[in-house]
This record gives C-alpha cells, structure tokens and sequence, in this order.
C-alpha cells in the first residue's frame, strides 16, 4: 500500500494542474496536505460535473442541485427550506425558482399553513426531466470513483464520516 501511495503521489507531482496541492511540500502537516487534496479532488469532480450537465442537458449545477432537493421533497419545499438545504440566500432561490418555473419545471403554491410562504414543487415535466439527468449524473458519478475499489470508497466514506462527527464537537 505503501508504495502505491507514493506511486500516486509521483503521478500527481508530474502533472501540470496540481490544484491546491501545489500550494505543499512534503514535510507539510499530513492533516494540512489530506485537507489541500479533498479540496482539489471536490473541486475537479465538481468541475467535471459541471461541464457535463452543461454539455449534456444545458443546465447549470445550481440548478440540478435545486431540482434534486425537489424531488427529494414531492410534498414541496417552503423557500426557506429550500435555501438551508442548498445553503445559498433567499434571492438565490427565488432568481432560481423564476427561471425554472418560466420552463415549466416548477410550480409556485401558496403554502397552506402559512399564508406569507411559498410551496415549491417539481412539475410532471420537472420530475421527468430531472430522472433523466440523475440516471445520467450516478454514472457520471460511478465513472469518477472507478479508480477505487469498493472497500476503498467504503474505508474513506467511514473515514469521513469520523471526521464530520468531530467537527461537530468541535465547531460551535
């Protein structure tokens, strides 16, 4: 395993876009160097992702990413909710909400035990077009994790989950 790594991080040093890891040398604080590459790992899958939605269904990732927490939610989100689960402000939402319900993707209700409040919903056209771009989007996910195994996507998967376990006791 050992000589693996060091294989792999031979490989990352020959290549010419090193991310944030060109920001480290080798006697830097291995929390420091694992933290420069989640960073630039999430970065260049996020990138790719990027591109391929737009490529593929002219969609931008703030979009599908809206489309998602809907289809998650088929009783509808509240546009606060909505907002905390993608972690953006209120005006994000509802320049998001105009576009996609101009498309017809969305529909815009009254909440009814709030009267101030709107009930965002996929339409059966939203819902149809956001499971053709997820089936898509798991490949495309599946295709960039092909380079580990399953025990290793499992291992870093527990690992990081440790992890977000002690930021929460650490973070207030």
């Amino acid at each position: 395993m050992k000589q693996n790594a060091a294989t792999h991080d031979e490989v990352l040093e020959q290549n010419q876009d090193s991310g944030y890891e060109g920001r480290i040398g080798p006697k830097d604080p291995a929390s420091l160097r694992l933290w420069l590459r989640l960073m630039t790992c999430t970065k260049q899958i996020e990138d790719e992702i990027r591109r391929r939605l737009r490529s593929n269904f002219d969609i931008s990732l703030a979009r599908f990413d809206y489309m998602a927490q809907l289809y998650r939610y088929p009783d509808g989100l509240k546009m606060g909710e909505l907002s905390r689960y993608l972690m953006v402000t209120g005006g994000n939402v509802t320049g998001l909400t105009d576009e996609l319900s101009r498309e017809g993707l969305v529909s815009r209700q009254s909440s009814p035990t709030d009267r101030r409040a709107w009930l965002l919903r996929l339409t059966p056209k939203g819902k149809s077009t956001f499971e053709q771009m997820a089936k898509q989007h798991n490949q495309w996910i599946a295709e960039l994790f092909e380079g580990l195994d399953h025990d290793a996507i499992d291992s870093v998967h527990q690992h990081l989950g440790q992890l977000r376990v002690h930021l929460l006791s650490v973070i207030k």
